[in-house]
């Protein structure tokens, strides 16, 4: 237990100091401009860019504009998990299958998101439907890679035991390999959450008529550079804050492994 505080009470300092950072960065930003460092119509203060963003869902449209990304992330990285997940379980379980299906893998995986759009197009139009395949692909490798090595990671001896209590594979599958790959799952997850939220905004930008990449894009395009500053800081706030989010669900359901790290 007071491992455990230490721990959290170092991780909270740490933080701390990391927000003074930015806090630092910001103020340096705003004297650029306010002592005539800097002079761009492109670089507008952080001062004038905070207004613009406590503005934007009242004169901007910004929760159609940020709720429509959220819906194609969530949208895309919940396919990617129900495909990585089940088909690394079926991998890791199949040597053979994994030494058959791996080529195909390696030669997809090194595609960039972003270069599948325009095969894409003809096939899906431009519509939800290819951002949401576009970030599904994007973000299905890491949790699948993960969930792969989890399967094999599992302990030898839960395996040999019940080989010989010939436990059926369906079972070993299920209630040995699959816990035991659980934190490789939830790595991998977090991985694709960020790459999900940067392939969404890029899909946006390239094919999109709406969402924040778009937002950003047409922001810049009209010279309107506070609103597109503004735009990008909620955009990182979001991320910052899923990911936050996400570590909490994962400290809940799999709180028995950090348990067994601390004792290792």
């Amino acid at each position: 237990m007071f491992t455990f505080l230490r721990v959290h009470h170092l991780m909270t300092g740490m933080q701390l100091r990391g927000f003074a950072v930015v806090i630092g960065l910001l103020l340096l930003w705003e004297l650029s401009v306010r002592t005539g460092a800097v002079r761009s119509e492109s670089w507008p203060a952080i001062s004038t860019i905070l207004h613009a963003l406590a503005g934007g869902f009242r004169t901007e449209g910004w929760g159609a504009v940020f709720g429509s990304s959220l819906y194609r992330m969530t949208a895309g990285f919940l396919l990617a998990a129900v495909v990585g997940i089940s088909l690394g379980l079926l991998l890791g379980a199949s040597e053979r299958l994994h030494r058959i299906v791996n080529p195909t893998l390696e030669i997809v995986r090194v595609l960039p998101g972003p270069a599948l759009i325009p095969p894409l197009i003809f096939l899906l139009g431009v519509d939800d439907a290819l951002k949401i395949a576009v970030i599904a692909i994007a973000a299905v490798f890491p949790i699948l890679l993960n969930t792969i090595a989890g399967v094999k990671a599992a302990d030898p001896v839960h395996l040999l035991v019940a080989r010989t209590f010939r436990v059926p594979r369906r079972r070993v599958l299920l209630e040995i390999q699959l816990p035991s790959a659980l934190p490789y799952v939830f790595a991998g997850c977090r991985i694709s959450l960020g790459i999900a939220l940067i392939v969404t905004v890029v899909t946006e930008m390239l094919a999109g008529s709406a969402g924040v990449g778009y937002y950003i894009v047409s922001m810049q395009y009209a010279m309107r550079a506070s609103e597109m500053y503004a735009a990008i800081i909620l955009l990182s706030a979001i991320g910052y804050l899923i990911n936050r989010l996400f570590l909490a669900v994962e400290q809940r359901s799999i709180r028995w492994a950090h348990r067994v790290e601390a004792h290792v």
